[in-house]
């Protein structure tokens, strides 16, 4: 196996699920907001704060490339790294695509007391997801190998089914492998 990059919403469990997966294959974890912060010593928000959210998505492409261009990798991105086609690109090229899908009402349960994140920092966070989820699901689906959505399974299940899938199939696919319920519970495409 060469790389594997999840992509998703925000709330989707790509930190959490990512560093286990990467252990149970094998992998060097990464995930690119917590490498923002490390290399510049302030949270995201304040990087928002200061620069804007395009300021940001500067800083996360220059990691993303960094983080993809190395072998042997898991790296959990950011909900937005998918906005810019460059970033599209590189993580179509470099590795396995896996869209952690999770609905709004799965986001806003999961980020409900989230101070962190700020682009949901706002009076109607339903709305603001559903703004987001209006722009970005089509790119996660149109950029996915594989996808699996969230369903009421634990992170070890989860962890377990992508394993599954990975190693059944460990190299791109053909085309896109989409997980039903069933499908992703039981671990066959």
């Amino acid at each position: 196996m060469r790389n594997v990059f999840l992509i998703g919403p925000m709330g989707s469990g790509k930190t959490t699920i990512g560093q286990k997966l990467a252990r149970r294959l094998g992998l060097d974890f990464h995930d690119t907001d917590q490498e923002i912060q490390d290399r510049t010593g302030v949270d995201i928000s304040l990087i928002f704060e200061i620069e804007g959210e395009e300021g940001f998505r500067e800083r996360e492409a220059r990691v993303l490339d960094e983080l993809t261009a190395a072998d042997r990798v898991l790296v959990a991105t950011g909900g937005g790294a998918v906005l810019r086609e460059e970033n599209r690109q590189r993580l179509r090229e470099r590795g396995i695509v896996v869209y952690l899908q999770a609905s709004v009402n799965q986001q806003l349960a999961r980020l409900r007391n989230d101070k962190s994140r700020p682009l949901i920092q706002h009076d109607d966070r339903e709305a603001k997801l559903l703004e987001l989820a209006a722009v970005r699901d089509p790119l996660y689906e149109a950029l996915a190998d594989f996808t699996f959505p969230s369903r009421n399974r634990s992170v070890e299940q989860s962890v377990e089914s992508i394993y599954r899938a990975l190693e059944a199939q460990p190299t791109k696919p053909a085309t896109p492998q989409v997980f039903g319920p069933d499908e992703a519970d039981g671990g066959n495409p």
